[in-house]
C-alpha cells in the first residue's frame, strides 16, 4: 500500500482519536490493532476503546495482569455486544502476550471511556454508588483525617429501589416514566456527591490501607454512578421535541465521554500517548449531527471537546469506506468524496484529509448499516484520513495469522504528517 504522509514526528499528539464510520464493518478493527501495534514501537502505552469504561477494568487486568481468561474476559469485559468482534479478541491476546515478560512500567493498558448504556437503556447507578461506599469501609479502621465519620454505611439501595425501574426502555424513551427526576434521584444524587467528597478527604487513608490504583477505580466507579444519575436526569426533561430530546441525551454521553478520556490522560501521562478508537461522530473536532426523517439533531461530540481542551495535544484521524459486503454497501456514486477516494485506494490507506472542494456527500446508505458518510466539516476537522477500498478484502487479509507487514509498516508515518489545513 502507498502513504504520502512523512515529514517529522508530530511531538505534541498525546491522544490520537482514530475513528470508524461504521460499527458494523469488521475491517476498521483489524486495521487499528496494526495502527496501535506500530504505534505502540513510537511510545504508545495505552488504547481507549467506545466500550462501559468499569467493564474495562476487566479486560486491563487480563492484558496487564493475567487475571482470568481470555473468553470471560471478552465476555465480561466489553459492552455493546463489542466483545464479540473478532478483532478485539485478537487485540486482546496480542496485549496480553505483549505484556507478559515485561515490567509494570513499560505494559500496555486498556481502558473503555464510554458509559454503561445501551440504545434504550441506562442502567441503575445503584452498585457504583454501593461500590464506592463499600470501599470507603475499607479505611474505616484506620486514622483519619477531615471528612471522614459517618458517610460510608448510608442506604443506597433503598432511594434507589428496584433495578429494573433504570433500566427498562420507557426509563429513557419516556420522560414521564423515567425516574431521573424523583425526590429518589435527587437523594441519591447528594449522597453521592458527599461520598465523592469523602472519597478524596480521605485520600490519604485509603490509598495507604489498600493502593493508589483501588482508590482510582474506586473514583472511576462512583463517577459512574454520577454520569448514569446526570443521564437519567436529562432523559426525564419534559415539553422538548423530539430532536432536541435526543440531541441532549448524545450531547450528555459525549460530554461524560470526554470527561473519561481526560481522566484516562491524566492516568497516562507519564507513560505515553493513548490511541482512542471509536466511530468518527464521537471523534470528529466540529459539531456532530445525525438527521433521519423528522429528526435533526446536533451537539458536541467527545473530540470536540477535548480538542478544544487539549488543543494540539488531540489529533483525529476520520475514517471512510468504499464498499462493503459486511453491510451491503456498494460502488460510492461519482463525485461523493469516497468515490474520489476510491480511484486512488485499491486496499487500505493513510492519506492527508485534502479531497476536491466539489465533492459531496454519499446519499446511498440506510441507517441499518450505522455508515456516517464523509462530508466537509468531518474533513475540514481531520489531521488525516482512512480510507478503506473493500472490507471485505481487507477483512480477509488481517484474519491471516500475520498482519501484512508492509501494512504494519505504513502506520508508523501516521504521526509524521503536519496537521492538513481545511480545504473549500
Amino acid at each position: 500500500m502507498s502513504q504520502d504522509i512523512h515529514d517529522s514526528v508530530i511531538p505534541s499528539c498525546e491522544l490520537l482519536g482514530l475513528g470508524e464510520p461504521t460499527h458494523q464493518e469488521p475491517a476498521f478493527g483489524w486495521i487499528r490493532n496494526e495502527l496501535f501495534a506500530r504505534l505502540v514501537d513510537r511510545g504508545f502505552r495505552s488504547i481507549a476503546l467506545e466500550t462501559d469504561r468499569v467493564a474495562a477494568f476487566t479486560v486491563d487486568d487480563f492484558v496487564r495482569e493475567g487475571v482470568g481468561t481470555l473468553d470471560a474476559v471478552m465476555r465480561e469485559g466489553f459492552s455493546h455486544g463489542f466483545g464479540e468482534h473478532a478483532a478485539n479478541r485478537r487485540l486482546v491476546a496480542w496485549m496480553r502476550e505483549f505484556n507478559r515478560n515485561r515490567r509494570p512500567a513499560d505494559r500496555l493498558s486498556f481502558h473503555g471511556f464510554d458509559l454503561p448504556t445501551e440504545n434504550y437503556s441506562a442502567p441503575s447507578p445503584r452498585r457504583y454508588l454501593e461500590h464506592a461506599r463499600d470501599y470507603l469501609r475499607l479505611g474505616a479502621g484506620v486514622a483519619v483525617g477531615p471528612g471522614a465519620g459517618p458517610g460510608a454505611d448510608v442506604d443506597i439501595a433503598g432511594p434507589a429501589g428496584e433495578d429494573e425501574r433504570w433500566s427498562r426502555a420507557e426509563a429513557v424513551l419516556d420522560p414521564a416514566q423515567s425516574p431521573g427526576a424523583t425526590a429518589e434521584a435527587g437523594r441519591l444524587r447528594c449522597l453521592a456527591d458527599d461520598l465523592l467528597v469523602r472519597l478524596h478527604a480521605r485520600a490519604p487513608e485509603l490509598i495507604a490501607a489498600t493502593s493508589p490504583a483501588r482508590w482510582s477505580r474506586a473514583r472511576t466507579q462512583l463517577t459512574a454512578g454520577i454520569d448514569l444519575l446526570r443521564y437519567h436526569a436529562q432523559s426525564a426533561i419534559r415539553g422538548l421535541t423530539p430532536s432536541d430530546r435526543l440531541s441532549g441525551l448524545l450531547g450528555v454521553r459525549d460530554a461524560l465521554m470526554a470527561q473519561n478520556l481526560l481522566d484516562i490522560r491524566e492516568l497516562e501521562a507519564r507513560r505515553g500517548p493513548t490511541l482512542v478508537f471509536s466511530h468518527n461522530q464521537h471523534l470528529r473536532r466540529n459539531p456532530s449531527t445525525w438527521a433521519l426523517g423528522e429528526l435533526d439533531c446536533g451537539w458536541n461530540g467527545a473530540g470536540r471537546i477535548v480538542g478544544a481542551l487539549l488543543g494540539e495535544r488531540y489529533a483525529f484521524i476520520a475514517a471512510s469506506l468504499g464498499r462493503s459486503e459486511a453491510i451491503g454497501l456498494g460502488e460510492p456514486a461519482p463525485g461523493t468524496y469516497e468515490a474520489q477516494l476510491q480511484q486512488r485506494v485499491s486496499h487500505w490507506e493513510l492519506t492527508e484529509a485534502k479531497l476536491s472542494a466539489g465533492g459531496r456527500a454519499r446519499t446511498d446508505t440506510t441507517p441499518r448499516q450505522g455508515y456516517f458518510p464523509l462530508d466537509r466539516e468531518v474533513l475540514d476537522g481531520a489531521a488525516a484520513l482512512l480510507h478503506v477500498a473493500d472490507g471485505a478484502a481487507v477483512a480477509a487479509a488481517a484474519e491471516a495469522p500475520e498482519a501484512p507487514a508492509e501494512a504494519l509498516a505504513a502506520a508508523a508515518e501516521l504521526l509524521e504528517a503536519p496537521a492538513a489545513e481545511p480545504e473549500g
